[in-house]
């Protein structure tokens, strides 16, 4: 065991791995890559500023700072992080992957793990918390804030952890005949296993929001109002936007899984797997405004400070046209009791 931790700061090692892994080592840095590379970076920072707007959102007004929300709020965490990690994995590449050592190429990576983890664990955080508060007809209350905040610290724990199996120990250091293609320091069985385990958490997450829809419709449910039908649409997006993201990308991995070094060339161009999965960090806060006027007026207020800051719109500042309203009290699913549904309600405090 020594003698595998020895080998962290080995310079060579990466180098060794890729060279037995990959045909062929293009780190020339062509124009073209690096306009690509300008790109993924641009479309990162833009990643990192939507979800922290959606931070400062939720942090900002109480009437966030219910389960659903604070969930959500959780799941923009980790996709900020995700696009601070997809920045550092971009500047990181090309010929300066070659000069890195063993435990450096596991930081880099094993962050984008551990951002994807928190996603899929928030995902299905939501996922229990909506079954809890419809086919149970159950809502978390203040005094259940602290079980929240356990349950959302507990997936970052649990990411962490298995992020964080390759760098102590369950790598293909020393074993090259085990290495995976597409991460050629990682063990192909460790990419199986992460690959298994958030294919079978998003079936189970698939099987409870079929079971919310079939309780909602159901003649006997007496939840299934707009707001909760709506809500409900909401997060069945967001779930469906990631699962059209990352499949491309899981699928690499199982076919890197499958294939013996060198024979399947795809593998080679997995890159680009990932970069259409990096989409999906930057649609979810665009769902998450264009459903809630509500979330969408208040991630809209620092952009208003910011124009009227700079003058912008002279005297008067704001976006022309547009009237910041008070939020309302909190929505009739998160207290567990019913309001009328006017349309007045259901257009100025809704997911619409």
């Amino acid at each position: 065991m020594s003698s595998l931790y020895s080998e962290y700061l080995s310079p060579d090692k990466v180098l060794e791995h890729y060279n037995y892994t990959k045909e062929t080592l293009d780190t020339q840095e062509t124009q073209s890559r690096k306009v690509a590379s300008a790109l993924i970076i641009i479309i990162c920072c833009a990643i990192v500023v939507e979800n922290l707007l959606v931070l400062i959102a939720v942090m900002r007004n109480s009437k966030f700072h219910s389960a659903m929300y604070l969930f959500l709020g959780n799941l923009a965490a980790s996709d900020l992080l995700a696009g601070v990690a997809f920045i550092a994995n971009t500047l990181l590449s090309g010929r300066i992957t070659l000069r890195l050592t063993p435990v450096e190429w596991f930081a880099r990576e094993g962050s984008a793990f551990i951002t994807l983890s928190a996603s899929v664990f928030s995902l299905l955080a939501i996922a229990i918390e909506r079954h809890v508060a419809i086919a149970k007809v159950k809502l978390y209350g203040s005094d259940k804030s602290c079980r929240m905040l356990l349950l959302i610290a507990a997936s970052w724990l649990i990411s962490l952890a298995l992020g964080g199996l390759p760098i102590l120990g369950w790598n293909c250091l020393g074993h090259l005949d085990a290495c995976s293609t597409v991460l050629p320091l990682y063990a192909k069985q460790y990419v199986l296993c992460v690959v298994t385990i958030f294919s079978v958490i998003l079936l189970a997450i698939v099987a409870l929001y079929v079971r919310i829809y079939c309780v909602v419709r159901s003649s006997h449910a007496d939840v299934a109002g707009p707001q909760t039908l709506a809500l409900l649409k909401t997060v069945t997006i967001v779930l469906g936007v990631f699962i059209v993201c990352w499949l491309p990308a899981f699928s690499i991995l199982l076919l890197d899984y499958a294939c013996t070094v060198r024979s399947c060339p795809i593998l080679y161009k997995a890159h680009y797997f990932f970069a259409f999965a990096t989409l999906n960090s930057l649609l979810n806060p665009v769902i998450y405004t264009w459903r809630s006027r509500d979330l969408r007026r208040e991630v809209l207020r620092p952009l208003q400070c910011w124009q009227q800051a700079t003058g912008v719109q002279g005297r008067r500042g704001g976006i022309p046209g547009h009237r910041l309203l008070p939020l309302r009290s909190s929505s009739s699913l998160e207290r567990g009791t019913h309001m009328p549904t006017s349309p007045t309600f259901l257009e100025g405090n809704t997911v619409v």
